[in-house]
């Protein structure tokens, strides 16, 4: 059915729903077009849906917040690292690979200190021997190995962890879509 023409129907079938059964209840014969209405409400199933769909249309699905991935395209833009990754670099040589590294790696880590502040979970040298105590966040300290009892535990440390202390990213400009890491590019000749 064209969507246009659910209105009329959906009243003229919420009115045929309400006449009939005032009519039931008053004992009035049971015709006309607000009977005939009620009577395909209650015997169409597919039409009954409809009208369902009209009084409960579903949810509009929410559009993902680009914030998330505001990093990723400042990444994207100021060292192609998106384009890196996302190559298939299982044919190029080591030399390719390195010099594309070197070109890459730079810019990235330029563009990581000027918008994060990073730090280091365990402010320690990688090989310190540690102490993870009892009530540890796990998300912050994987414990690995031969873990058996409770904490506090002690070990080697593997790796420091990094944490975000601060992020400086700047706001977006005025109707700029969050999503797009990169714009396409088009060249007109």
């Amino acid at each position: 059915m064209d969507p246009s023409q659910i209105w009329p129907v959906a009243l003229a079938a919420l009115v045929g729903l309400i006449v009939g059964y005032l009519m039931g209840r008053a004992g009035v014969q049971r015709s006309g077009v607000g009977w005939e209405c009620y009577q395909r409400v209650r015997n169409d199933p597919a039409f009954a849906r409809q009208i369902d769909k009209l009084l409960h249309p579903p949810p509009t699905p929410t559009r993902p917040s680009g914030v998330p991935v505001r990093l990723l395209a400042i990444l994207q833009r100021d060292g192609r690292l998106l384009d890196f990754l996302l190559e298939n670099i299982q044919g190029a040589g080591d030399a390719q690979i390195a010099a594309a590294v070197k070109d890459l790696h730079p810019k990235c880590q330029e563009s990581l200190k000027k918008h994060l502040v990073v730090e280091p979970v365990l402010a320690k040298e990688e090989g310190s021997n540690v102490e993870v105590p009892a009530g540890f966040d796990p998300s912050a300290i994987q414990v690995v190995g031969n873990v058996s009892g409770n904490p506090p535990f002690r070990g080697t440390l593997r790796h420091p962890g990094w944490r975000v202390k601060e992020i400086k990213l700047p706001p977006l400009p005025e109707g700029q879509d969050d999503l797009v890491l990169m714009p396409a590019e088009v060249e007109i000749v």
